[in-house]
C-alpha cells in the first residue's frame, strides 16, 4: 500500500519534527464530527471509483485514493494517513455529506443473538 505521510507538499513536512500543519487546520477548525455514525471499525470505501480527486484538499483526497479498491476501517485509513482518529471522523464525515464515500456499520448489540438461546445451545452441547 501506498505510504502517505508525504502525501504534502514537502514544504510542510519536517524529517525531525513530521507534519508542519496541525490537525485543527486539516478540519477548518472544527474539533468534533459532525455525525456520530464512526467507530473504529465503521468500513469505508469509496462511492465512486473514477471519482477525479484533483480539485479537493489533500487529506480527503489521500482518503478517497486509499479506499478505491477496497473498504478500510477508521482506524485504518487514520493509521495509513498518520492522522488522529477524530480528525478522520470529521473528514469522513465531510465525504459522506458529499456522497463520495459509502459506510458501513457494524450490527448493534441490541440486534444481536438472544443470551436465553446462546445459553440453550451450550447446554445442548454439553448434555452431548
Amino acid at each position: 500500500m501506498t505510504n502517505w505521510t508525504n502525501w504534502t507538499d514537502e514544504s510542510w513536512f519536517d524529517e525531525a519534527t513530521g507534519r508542519l500543519v496541525r490537525p485543527y487546520a486539516v478540519t477548518g477548525g472544527r474539533t468534533r464530527p459532525a455525525r456520530d455514525e464512526f467507530s473504529l471499525i465503521t468500513l469505508v470505501i469509496t462511492a465512486d471509483p473514477e471519482v477525479d480527486t484533483s480539485r479537493l484538499e489533500p487529506e480527503p483526497a489521500a482518503i478517497l485514493d486509499l479506499c478505491r479498491q477496497r473498504p478500510l476501517s477508521v482506524a485504518e485509513i487514520a493509521a495509513y494517513l498518520d492522522l488522529p482518529v477524530s480528525v478522520v471522523k470529521i473528514l469522513l464525515g465531510d465525504l459522506l455529506d458529499n456522497a463520495m464515500i459509502v459506510v458501513r456499520t457494524s450490527a448493534p448489540m441490541a440486534n444481536g443473538p438472544d443470551l436465553s438461546v446462546l445459553e440453550a445451545v451450550i447446554d445442548g452441547i454439553r448434555k452431548l
